[in-house]
Order: structure tokens, then C-alpha cells, then sequence
């Protein structure tokens, strides 16, 4: 095969590939993002401390986690049907590979909010913050960086699944692979196809572990100290009591 035939096929395949990707990333933050900051809210000691729906979240999502991608997109195939109305080709590969990311990345979400420090979630109570507010001012933003490198991880993943997709005519980067470098023996449009797929992932783990230091340095050593910039324009009801201010003071050192 030359490269002029090679090349189309190249080129759709990896617009099939950022077309599932891209959608399947989407609704995996969505979804994980969420459930992710729950699994942390009700935990012990948690905002929200509830222990019974802590288990069975946990247990949902460790169960949807152990589950291999090729098995998962044959067990989701009547759903996939139903959502999309059909179980082959790009639309129907966003489903599995949606549900399979929601449950990985709620676990990445879950560890990086873990990180945040406890000192500013009881100052922002202090000043009479509500739980709403603690996540919105405090878990979420003093997580971003661990966030976005969560995110970076999950695309490579989706990459690599996208890629397990094409076994079964879902189109994109493995589907060429299989279809043609292995069924049809032109090796060297296979050599190309895994080449490109480095590159890909390459590229975005560049961007994501970039994005993810800028921000850490703005957070870190550019900025206010920590307690000034999470609690900046927090409360919009008046002056704040010089009792929460010394509160805020100690938890935060």
C-alpha cells in the first residue's frame, strides 16, 4: 500500500479517534468529577460523612474499574443499543468508553481532592461557608493542578481503549490497525498507525504535565498566600468576624 492510499485512511481514522475520545472525556468529567468529590464528602470525617453511601459508591466504582474495556463493551452492548441505536461504529464506542472512564476518573478526582488542605475547608466553615461553598471555593480550585493531571491520564487511557474499540468496528486508529495491518498483513501501515499513537499520547501528556505546573506555580509561589486566595471574596455578606480571621489564621499555620 502507498502512502497516498494509506494517508486518508490515516487521516479519518484519527479524526475518529479525537471524535471518541473528546466525547468520552467530556462525560467522564462530568460524571467522575461529582461522584469523585462524593466518594470524599461522605467519607469518615468527611462534610457529608455517610457511610452507607460511601460503601456502595466505593463498591460501584471499584467493580466498574475492575471490569476489562473488551468485556465491558460486550456486557454494555443492549444499552449501547439503546442509547445510540446501533452497537458499531464511532457513536456507539463513546458509551462503553464513557462508562468505563466515569468510575477511573472519580478514583483520580477522589485522591487529588484528598490532597487539599483540611485547614482551609474549616476556615471557610468558620466564616459560615456552607458545604456547597467549601467545594466550590476551596476542594475544587486548591485541586486543579492534581485535577488536570487526572484528566491527562484519563485521555491516555481512552486512547489506549479507543484503540481496544477498533476490534470490534469502532472505527479509528485501532480499527485500521486491525483491519489492515494485521488482517491484511500491510505491516507497515500498522508500524505507522502505532508511531502515530505515540506521538499522540506523547503530546498530550506534554500538555497536560505543562498545564498542570503552571498552575501548581501560580498556586504555589506566584500567588497570594493560600488562605488569601481561597477565601478571597468568599463571603459577600460583610467584613469578616476577627474571630473566623484568627480561626482561619491557626488552621491554615
Amino acid at each position: 500500500m502507498t502512502w497516498s492510499q494509506m494517508q486518508p485512511l490515516l487521516v479519518q481514522a484519527c479524526l475518529d479517534t479525537f471524535y471518541m475520545v473528546g466525547w468520552s472525556t467530556l462525560i467522564a468529567v462530568v460524571g467522575g468529577l461529582p461522584l469523585g468529590v462524593l466518594l470524599v464528602l461522605t467519607d469518615k470525617g468527611g462534610l457529608l460523612q455517610n457511610t452507607l453511601v460511601n460503601k456502595v459508591i466505593g463498591q460501584v466504582v471499584n467493580v466498574a474499574r475492575s471490569m476489562p474495556f473488551i468485556i465491558l463493551m460486550v456486557a454494555l452492548m443492549g444499552f449501547t443499543r439503546a442509547v445510540v441505536g446501533t452497537t458499531i461504529g464511532v457513536e456507539a464506542a463513546i458509551v462503553p468508553l464513557a462508562v468505563g472512564a466515569i468510575p477511573f476518573f472519580a478514583r483520580l478526582v477522589e485522591t487529588a481532592v484528598r490532597e487539599v488542605d483540611h485547614g482551609l475547608v474549616e476556615a471557610v466553615q468558620s466564616m459560615g461557608g456552607n458545604t456547597w461553598t467549601v467545594v466550590r471555593k476551596v476542594l475544587v480550585p486548591e485541586s486543579l493542578p492534581s485535577l488536570i493531571s487526572a484528566t491527562t491520564t484519563t485521555i491516555v487511557a481512552l486512547i489506549g481503549y479507543s484503540a481496544m474499540a477498533g476490534t470490534v468496528g469502532a472505527g479509528g486508529l485501532g480499527d485500521i490497525a486491525i483491519r489492515y495491518g494485521y488482517q491484511r498483513f500491510e505491516s507497515s501501515l500498522m508500524w505507522i498507525t502505532v508511531a502515530v499513537l505515540a506521538v499522540v499520547i506523547s503530546v498530550i501528556q506534554f500538555a497536560g504535565d505543562s498545564g498542570a505546573r503552571v498552575l501548581h506555580r501560580r498556586a504555589g509561589k506566584g500567588g497570594e498566600p493560600l488562605r488569601f486566595r481561597a477565601l478571597t471574596g468568599l463571603l459577600t455578606r460583610g467584613p469578616v468576624p476577627a474571630e473566623a480571621t484568627a480561626t482561619a489564621d491557626a488552621k491554615t499555620g
